[in-house]
């Protein structure tokens, strides 16, 4: 763990210890603020900077820090939040029915960012052993550049061999067509593609010496567009889990200024 690390780990600790530090004191002398109180303002100004990771993100250019250190700060400041939810709540399973919902959606925010966190650190590792990473952008129209590729060289003028345009025609096209596998590629099965690559195989061996370099070529094309298919999958999966985190991080945000209202719409404002 480098400096940084280590100073941000004794950061949170610190204010782990003050919140519960001013817990007991409160439980001493009645004059502090009331402990819910407290450590519901260190709550919210908590998830408040674990939200701005995502504005942070979108403005690159401002002169806010770098993107690693605000990484590291979500990170152990989201593990430190879901601790002090659970201070907050008193250790104790909430009651009424905005309670309940309260606490589902911040374990699902809670939930989905450990998650990411361990899918993000999984899948770059996962990348990096296949060539480093292909612009998500940018294999579209790669893959298309692959398609008009086969074509040409199954079914294009220069193709001379039936028996080649025929499996073209009746098992890559599909294949080259769109992305495939998804599901397969995410688990790291090494069936996608497989099963192509070893009929061009047979077909190999029956085949003349000109279609032998048009296999050969074609058998190219089809790992070049499994590998397409395999960073487009794990790519995708990063920017699902983007598309339900932070929507239920901005729907627990709402449902926190709710409960701040009711609480003091209740209590007259009391500390």
């Amino acid at each position: 763990m480098n400096r940084f690390r280590r100073q941000l780990v004794f950061g949170l600790l610190a204010l782990l210890v003050a919140t519960l530090g001013a817990w007991r004191l409160n439980n001493k002398f009645h004059g502090l603020p009331n402990y819910s109180f407290f450590t519901g303002w260190v709550l919210l100004a908590a998830m408040l900077v674990l939200a701005l990771y995502n504005v942070r993100k979108k403005l690159p250019f401002l002169p806010l820090g770098n993107s690693e250190t605000w990484l590291q700060i979500h990170i152990y400041l989201g593990f430190f939040t879901t601790l002090l939810f659970l201070i907050h709540l008193n250790w104790r399973s909430p009651r009424s029915p905005f309670e309940i919902l309260l606490t589902l959606l911040f374990a699902l925010v809670s939930g989905s960012g450990i998650l990411g966190l361990l899918l993000s650190r999984d899948l770059a590792k996962r990348l990096a052993t296949r060539g480093g990473e292909v612009l998500f952008e940018k294999i579209p129209g790669l893959r298309h550049g692959l398609k008009t590729e086969a074509e040409q060289l199954s079914v294009g003028a220069n193709s001379t061999s039936p028996i080649i345009a025929e499996f073209y025609t009746s098992q890559l096209a599909s294949f080259f067509a769109a992305p495939r596998n998804f599901w397969l590629h995410l688990a790291e099965s090494r069936r996608p593609g497989g099963a192509l690559l070893a009929e061009l195989e047979d077909l190999l061996r029956f085949s003349t010496e000109a279609d032998s370099k048009t296999i050969e070529k074609l058998a190219t094309l089809v790992r070049q567009k499994n590998g397409l298919d395999y960073h487009r999958s794990l790519q995708l999966a990063l920017r699902l889990w983007l598309f339900v985190h932070i929507p239920l991080t901005y729907g627990l945000m709402i449902f926190v200024v709710l409960h701040i209202v009711l609480v003091f719409g209740f209590s007259g404002g009391a500390r």
